[in-house]
């Protein structure tokens, strides 16, 4: 039990390794088209070598209910958040002016309603759905090369993405521990928003 927890821990630390590659990377670029292509280098990672991210696996959860299930999820959101927080830091001393782009960003984010930041995440949440799905059931990066740069681009929030980039600011204010929390949530929301409404559809067939 100790090694499988740790095993899906070490999946979430390394998503979120992936998940500061691709947020350095687009707040290296002053062109912000640009940025949310190459953004998708950060999913792309993780999907390949079958890390956990937290968006990307909430949406399983509809389909399985098992214990391990809800552990593994738990687990990559831990991950993820650590993983962040330590690579964001490293990316602030190491990259200072990514760092000042960063907390620019992150003040603008927190001047969002908390039901604008709550939206944002629900959308965004769809799409990292959409994107995982097509990759793993299609066997296509169509659905990255896509969905990436249209939540970036549409202005949604991903809530691992947005720990990077508070942790590069170095903010761990509780202004955007709020902020993160309802991202999260409405990220799940989103995520789970598809399979679950399928899965209504089939049943209301039946």
């Amino acid at each position: 039990m100790i090694k499988k927890f740790f095993s899906h821990l070490l999946n979430g630390i390394l998503a979120g390794l992936c998940i500061a590659l691709g947020g350095s990377v687009f707040l290296a670029c002053d062109n912000k088209y640009i940025g949310a292509l190459l953004f998708c280098v950060a999913l792309l990672t993780i999907c390949s070598f079958s890390f956990s991210l937290y968006t990307g696996k909430i949406g399983l959860i509809v389909e399985n209910h098992k214990k391990e299930d809800f552990i593994v999820v738990i687990t990559a959101l831990l991950g993820n958040a650590l993983s962040c927080a330590v690579f964001g830091l490293m990316i602030k001393e190491g990259l200072p002016a990514l760092s000042e782009k960063s907390a620019e960003i992150c003040l603008s984010k927190l001047a969002q309603l908390p039901s604008q930041t709550f939206i944002r995440g629900i959308f965004c949440g769809v799409l990292m759905y959409v994107a995982v799905w097509i990759y793993s059931n299609k066997k296509s990066i169509a659905g990255i090369l896509f969905c990436v740069p249209v939540f970036i681009l549409s202005g949604f929030e991903h809530s691992i993405a947005d720990m990077f980039y508070f942790a590069t600011a170095n903010n761990f204010s509780k202004n955007a521990a709020v902020f993160l929390l309802l991202v999260v949530l409405g990220n799940t929301v989103g995520g789970i928003l598809i399979p679950l409404l399928v899965k209504i559809k089939k049943a209301l067939s039946d």
